[in-house]
Order: structure tokens, then C-alpha cells, then sequence
């Protein structure tokens, strides 16, 4: 088993950095008039080039590791060749929490003093087996999803994964709403939030994400939907996209013309070794080099888009775009917000802490995730 992973990941290092080679040349950021688009906020390149710059730096890159403890105990302890995916998880996920905890507005600084929020954020994503996102939580957890650890994910799978693992993080208190057939169902999101959304009030609102996986296209995304995708980034609310091409994913975070912004998890590094609530040196979880780039009609057709609402209003804002911007203006709509969940489609189940069956390299064990898994503290979990 140890000689399989081995090789795997060793084969698909280098057809990786094969691949990424060809995107080196849309690394630098274009002299251009056109606005750039990053989470929600617009940059000019030629006055505001900085500020976009400590913006792309300031999101929490997360990348392949290696020398981490075995996942399970006996499986890979690195996820080069595999866990792109669900790196790109991470980040999508930990852009959500910086906004929940630091605020969209929130900035980077190398060598500079971090709120304590930063750390609690970050610690929950250390390369552990006690840290609530980790690699080892996301790939057990993803067992129960169907993929055996070190097997490649698809944008749903990370997002189904995220879901189940946000029911035990009490620290961050997060709903994760997943859609299904491309439609969003606002009865179903009240539901995840545990309150009717006509009847709430602000303090009984829980910091939502939304995550809505889609195929754009059969084997190329379809022209008619990237205006709708560029539409995604402007909003307020945005927290990028998971995708990428096929077994290589990437998240996306904006655009500028015809091109994506993104940020690359194809790059391994040494797990950072912290002890819980310790400081993280953190300087290899922010990419301080240029954002890069790729054309829009490379992109694969399956994607995740990702929306957090901080508050009511912010989900409020969030429809009102949606109706206006991606449903009235396109003959072929990308995705359906409807407030009543379909007579026709089976109930939907408010989503519980699971039991589920993990399984580690070197055979099957049954975790019961309600018992095992404690996260009073942010970023404190039992050992798996």
C-alpha cells in the first residue's frame, strides 16, 4: 500500500508541474483598462495595482504538504498527487470564516501582529488529526462520501465533505447549505439554520455558506454561462469558486476580461508543526506572489460557487442579486432560486452529526464522529 502511494503520488507530481509550466505566462497581471474582480471587490490595475495585491495575498492559501502525521494512522502522510480538491476546500471554507470573524475588509500583514480570531481560524486548518479541517478530517470524512483516502475529489464531494464537518465546529457556528440540481431552495436554508427565515430575528441568524455545485457545459463550460460566472465574483457575498480542469483543481477568486483569477494549490510544502493554540508561523499559508491567471473557456464544467451571509440582510442583498443579475437577464439560467422546496423531489433532511464509517490505509474501523469529535475550543477535535 505504502509503495502504491508512492508511486501515485509521484507520477501525478509530475504531470502537475508539467501542466503548470504552460500557466506561467499568465502570472504577471495585465496593463489593461479592464476592472479586475476579486471576492466582491473591483480594483483598477494601473492606480490600485497594490491594494489588489495585499487583497490576493491576505486569502489563506492552502497547498500540499507533506510529513504530516499518516492519515489514519497508516496511510499517506502527504497529499501531493491528490489533495488539490480538498485544499481548495479549505480555502473556500477559510475565506468564509475570515469574513465571519475579520471581516471582508481584513488585510495581511507579512511579519505583523494577527488578531486572535486569525489564529483560531488558521489552527483549525493545520495538517493534524486534531484540527477540525485538516487533510486528515476532510479525506476520512469523505469516506462516507465514497472516496477512499488519497483518491481525487470533485467540487461536490469537497462541498458535501465541508457540510458534514461544520455540524461540529461550535466555535464558528457555521451552516453550510449544499444545493442540489442546481436550484437553491430557501425553505431548505431555513431549515439548515434550525429557524424560519420569515420569522427570524437578527440574533437568531447563523453565519451561512452556500455552496452550489453545477456542470456548466458537457466537456467544456458553455459560453452562454460565463457572463453569469463573472456575475458570481461582483457580488458582495462572494467567496470564489472551486474547480479547475479535469484532476486539477484550482480556487478562483475573481477575473479580469476574459480571464479567471485563481489560486494554486499545486505546490508542496512541509507541514507546519504547532501545538494547539500555540502562534502559527504563518508565512507559507499567504501566496506573495502575483495571482495567477487562465482563460475563462479553459475551465472545466463542473464547479462549486461559494456565497457566505454574515446576516439576514446580507442573504437578503444575495437573492436580490441573484434574481436580478443571474436569473432575469439569461435566457439559460446557471442555477434556479426558488423558495419552496419541490413537491416532486425527496424531503429534505436537516443535516445531523453523522455516524459514519471511516477507513485508513491499512483496513476499516467505525468512528462515531457525535463522540469523538470535540470543538468547544475552535480547533480542538479528539484524535482519530
Amino acid at each position: 500500500t505504502q509503495l502504491f502511494f508512492l508511486f501515485r503520488f509521484k507520477f501525478l507530481a509530475k504531470y502537475e508541474n508539467q501542466i503548470n509550466v504552460f500557466s506561467e505566462y499568465l502570472e504577471d497581471l495585465p496593463d489593461t483598462d479592464e476592472p479586475v474582480w476579486i471576492l466582491g471587490e473591483c480594483y483598477d490595475v494601473k492606480t490600485g495595482k497594490s491594494e489588489l495585491l495585499s487583497d490576493v495575498r491576505s486569502r489563506l492559501w492552502f497547498t500540499y504538504r507533506k510529513k504530516f502525521s499518516p492519515i489514519g494512522g497508516t496511510g499517506p502522510s502527504s497529499d501531493t498527487g491528490w489533495g488539490c480538491m480538498l485544499r481548495c476546500g479549505q480555502m473556500i471554507l477559510a475565506q468564509a470564516l475570515v469574513c465571519r470573524h475579520l471581516g471582508r475588509e481584513w488585510r495581511w500583514v507579512a511579519e505583523g501582529t494577527q488578531p486572535v480570531e486569525y489564529q483560531r481560524i488558521l489552527h483549525c486548518f493545520l495538517d493534524r488529526k486534531d484540527s477540525c479541517y485538516s487533510i486528515h478530517q476532510m479525506a476520512q470524512m469523505g469516506v462516507g462520501e465514497g472516496k477512499s483516502v488519497g483518491e481525487w475529489y470533485g467540487p461536490n464531494t469537497v462541498a458535501q465533505v465541508l457540510k458534514k464537518l461544520a455540524l461540529f465546529d461550535d466555535w464558528n457556528s457555521l451552516a453550510v447549505y449544499v444545493s442540489m440540481d442546481n436550484t437553491v431552495v430557501i425553505e431548505d436554508i431555513s431549515k439548515c439554520l434550525g429557524t424560519m427565515l420569515y420569522i427570524l430575528h437578527p440574533l437568531d441568524w447563523r453565519p451561512l455558506l452556500l455552496l452550489i455545485p453545477l456542470r456548466m457545459g458537457i466537456n467544456d463550460i458553455n459560453p452562454v454561462y460565463i457572463q453569469a460566472l463573472k456575475e458570481c465574483f461582483k457580488m458582495p457575498q462572494s467567496c470564489g469558486v472551486l474547480g479547475g480542469k479535469p484532476n486539477l483543481a484550482y480556487y478562483f477568486i475573481g477575473f479580469v476580461d476574459d480571464e479567471l483569477i485563481y489560486l494554486d494549490p499545486h505546490t508542496t510544502q512541509l507541514a507546519v508543526d504547532s501545538e494547539t493554540g500555540s502562534t502559527v508561523d504563518d508565512q507559507s499559508y499567504h501566496c506573495q506572489r502575483n495571482p495567477r491567471r487562465m482563460k475563462i473557456t479553459s475551465l472545466d464544467p463542473s464547479v462549486a460557487l461559494g456565497f457566505f451571509c454574515k446576516s439576514e440582510e446580507d442573504f437578503d442583498s444575495w437573492c436580490n442579486l441573484v434574481q436580478q443579475e443571474i436569473l432575469k437577464k439569461r435566457n439559460l439560467r446557471m442555477f434556479e432560486l426558488v423558495e419552496k422546496h419541490p413537491s416532486h423531489w425527496p424531503p429534505f433532511i436537516t443535516p445531523t452529526k453523522p455516524e459514519v464509517q471511516t477507513t485508513g490505509a491499512g483496513g476499516s474501523a467505525a468512528l462515531n464522529l457525535t463522540q469523538t469529535l470535540n470543538l468547544s475550543a475552535g480547533y480542538s477535535v479528539a484524535n482519530l
